[in-house]
C-alpha cells in the first residue's frame, strides 16, 4: 500500500479533525477505493485512543432507491446516517471517485429529491460535528479528468501533504485585505456579476474541513446580487454533467437558467426549495499544488486562479443567513480570462491575486 495513504490518514485525525481521546468519530466509506485510507484513518483514530466507527456507502445502491423507490422512500431521512451525525464528536468522509455516469438515466425530478434529502444530513454533519470530507482519486477519476492515474494521484497528495501552517499565513494575510471591503465585482468570459458583502467576512479552509484544503470563502448578501455568469468546464452535481450554464439574477432573484445538457435536472434543483437559487457562498480557489480539473467538485474548487459560487445553503460562521438543503458548488476558470474587483479596485487578473 502506498504509504502516503497513512501520512494522509494521520494528517486527517491529528490534524483536520483534531481529534482527542474518547471522541467518537464516523468514518463514511463511499466505494471500496477509498478503503485504503480508511486503513490510514482507522490506524489514526485508534492511536489517539478513539472510538472510530466505519460505515459503507456506495452510488450504485442510490440507483437502485433512485430506479424502484418511491417518493416517499427517497424523501425519508437516513436514520441511521442521522442518528451517526447525532452520536459522533467527528466526521470524517471519504468518498472515493465513481463512474461518474452511475446516474445518468435516472429521472430528474427524483435526483433532485434524493439530494435535498442528503442535503439534510449534510447540514446535520456541519451543525453537530467537526467534520472534514476527501474526494479519493481512482481509475475513473482519472479517465474524467483526461489524465493517467499516476499524474492524478501525485497531483492529489502534492495538494494535501503540505505546509498548512504557512499556506494558511498568506491566506490570513489576503483575508485581511478581503475584510475591508464590501462590494465585489466578477468580470469573465460572458460574466458580469456583482454583489454586497457588507457585514459578511471571509474564512479559510487550510485543509480543516476539506482535504485538499485551499480557498477562502463568505457568502453574498443575497438580495444584492446582480448581473450574469457562465462556466466554460461543465459544472457537475449528482453524476450530471451541465454543459454551457449561463445564470443571471436581478437584486438577488434568479431570473435566466440556460444549459445545453441536462437542463431538466438543472430546473429541479433550483425548485428544489425556496433558497435553492440563491448564491449562499463565493469563494476563490488558492490551492497552488491543484492544476488541472477533474471535473469533481471538491478537487477543482481548490485550484488557484478559480472561483466558484455555490448555489444554496450559506454557512453562518460567515455571516451566511441563505438556507436550503442544497449546496452546489460551481467552478469557473479565471486563469486565462478574468478580474476580480473589491470596492473598485482590482484585486485578481488571470488567475492571480494582487493582494
Amino acid at each position: 500500500m502506498d504509504k502516503r495513504w497513512k501520512q494522509l490518514g494521520n494528517l486527517l485525525v491529528n490534524y483536520s479533525t483534531e481529534v482527542k481521546r474518547g471522541e467518537k468519530v464516523l468514518i463514511s466509506m463511499l466505494e471500496t477505493d477509498s478503503y485504503p485510507l480508511v486503513v490510514g484513518v482507522y490506524e489514526a483514530c485508534i492511536k489517539a485512543e478513539a472510538l472510530p466507527q466505519v460505515v459503507f456507502q456506495s452510488e450504485r445502491l442510490n440507483r437502485f432507491l433512485l430506479k424502484y423507490g418511491n417518493n416517499e422512500q427517497i424523501d425519508t431521512l437516513p436514520e441511521l446516517e442521522r442518528h451517526g451525525m447525532e452520536w459522533a464528536d467527528v466526521y470524517i468522509g471519504l468518498r472515493a471517485a465513481s463512474n461518474p455516469h452511475e446516474l445518468w438515466d435516472t429521472d430528474s425530478e427524483k435526483l433532485a429529491r434524493l439530494r435535498s434529502t442528503m442535503g439534510k444530513i449534510s447540514t446535520l454533519r456541519w451543525q453537530k460535528t467537526r467534520w472534514c470530507l476527501v474526494r479519493i482519486p481512482t481509475a475513473a477519476l482519472a479517465q474524467q479528468a483526461e489524465l493517467d492515474e499516476e499524474t492524478l494521484l501525485d497531483m492529489f497528495f502534492d495538494a494535501c501533504l503540505v505546509d498548512w501552517e504557512n499556506l494558511r499565513k498568506k491566506w490570513e494575510r489576503w483575508v485581511e485585505v478581503l475584510n475591508k471591503g464590501h462590494q465585489v465585482r466578477i468580470l469573465g468570459r460572458e460574466t458580469d456579476l456583482s454583489f454586497s458583502i457588507k457585514g459578511r467576512t471571509w474564512s479559510i479552509d487550510d485543509g480543516h474541513i476539506n482535504m485538499p484544503g485551499g480557498e477562502i470563502s463568505t457568502a453574498p448578501l443575497e438580495d444584492t446580487v446582480d448581473g450574469c455568469i457562465y462556466f466554460e468546464t461543465p459544472v457537475v452535481f449528482a453524476g450530471k454533467f451541465i454543459y454551457d450554464l449561463r445564470l443571471c439574477w436581478q437584486k438577488g432573484e434568479l431570473v435566466r437558467a440556460t444549459a445545453s445538457s441536462n437542463q431538466d435536472f438543472l430546473h429541479a434543483v433550483l425548485k428544489a426549495d425556496k433558497g435553492a437559487s440563491k448564491i449562499g457562498e463565493f469563494a476563490i480557489g488558492t490551492n497552488p499544488n491543484l492544476k488541472y480539473f477533474c471535473y469533481d467538485l471538491l478537487l477543482d474548487e481548490k485550484i488557484y486562479g478559480t472561483i466558484h459560487i455555490a448555489l444554496g445553503r450559506a454557512y453562518p460562521k460567515v455571516g451566511g443567513t441563505n438556507q436550503s438543503a442544497i449546496h452546489w458548488d460551481m467552478v469557473k476558470d479565471l486563469r486565462s480570462e478574468g478580474e476580480i474587483y473589491l470596492d473598485g479596485e482590482l484585486i485578481f487578473k488571470n488567475g492571480q491575486l494582487l493582494l
